[in-house]
């Protein structure tokens, strides 16, 4: 059974849709890439998967035994964020709140658990450190650990590699991938459509054309096509 599956869903703020008619599933295991051009919706469509805003239309159904808070979420960073004056162990140890219920404190498996996932993303030495102290890429390690501390099964990803550089971009697409591997299943809002369909095993594609499938099918549709050469047009002009 999926963890997830969205049908006829409808999605935006204000009651002014931005993407309509979103049909997919994320199963276990899955590793589904959001593509898109700006402002199609891609931010909004993972809000109202976290229940942060409710849908416009159709339903999200949560399914394979998976609850609202195993749901581990990273993301898009604001300059306020960026500046936070708490150190790294306190960030990461936060990701275990939704554990704690009506429990005031952390416990030793909490503790346990903070530790085992900075280890495990090779920050464990930075844990005494203040978090703003830290580049954007120990930075986005820090919010990872954190959220693995929510979940075992699911981490919604928004743009995780926004504003690194590309030795730092590809460490943590192997981060990611190798989490993958261990059984976490992904859902990444990526705008690298290269990453995508080299990590991805399904995408989905919002905007005025809606694509959901493996990234073979995504090649091989009109959709898929038609952006993935608009995104090389791009980099043609950048590096022009």
């Amino acid at each position: 059974m999926s963890y997830i599956q969205a049908r006829n869903l409808s999605v935006g703020y204000e009651g002014e849709a931005v993407g309509e008619q979103i049909n997919f599933t994320v199963d276990p295991g899955d590793y589904l890439c959001i593509v898109g051009e700006n402002g199609s919706g891609k931010s909004t469509l993972m809000k109202t998967i976290l229940n942060l805003q409710k849908p416009l239309g159709g339903e999200i159904i949560i399914g394979d035994g998976l609850k609202k808070n195993e749901i581990g979420y990273l993301p898009q960073q604001t300059p306020v964020q960026k500046d936070f004056p708490a150190s790294v162990e306190e960030i990461v140890l936060s990701g275990c709140q939704a554990r704690c219920g009506l429990r005031p404190f952390y416990n030793k498996e909490d503790k346990a658990l903070a530790q085992e996932n900075m280890e495990k993303l090779g920050i464990d030495f930075l844990k005494k450190r203040c978090y703003r102290d830290l580049s954007g890429g120990q930075q986005q390690r820090v919010l990872l650990a954190r959220a693995l501390c929510a979940t075992r099964k699911i981490l919604l990803l928004d743009e995780p590699v926004s504003g690194l550089d590309p030795k730092v971009t590809a460490e943590m697409y192997e981060l990611i991938r190798n989490l993958n591997k261990e059984g976490i299943t992904i859902i990444m809002i990526s705008h690298d459509i290269s990453a995508a369909l080299t990590y991805a095993n399904r995408i989905l594609h919002i905007g005025e054309n809606i694509f959901f499938g493996t990234k073979e099918e995504y090649l091989n549709s009109n959709v898929g096509r038609a952006f993935v050469i608009s995104h090389e047009k791009e980099g043609e002009d950048h590096v022009g």
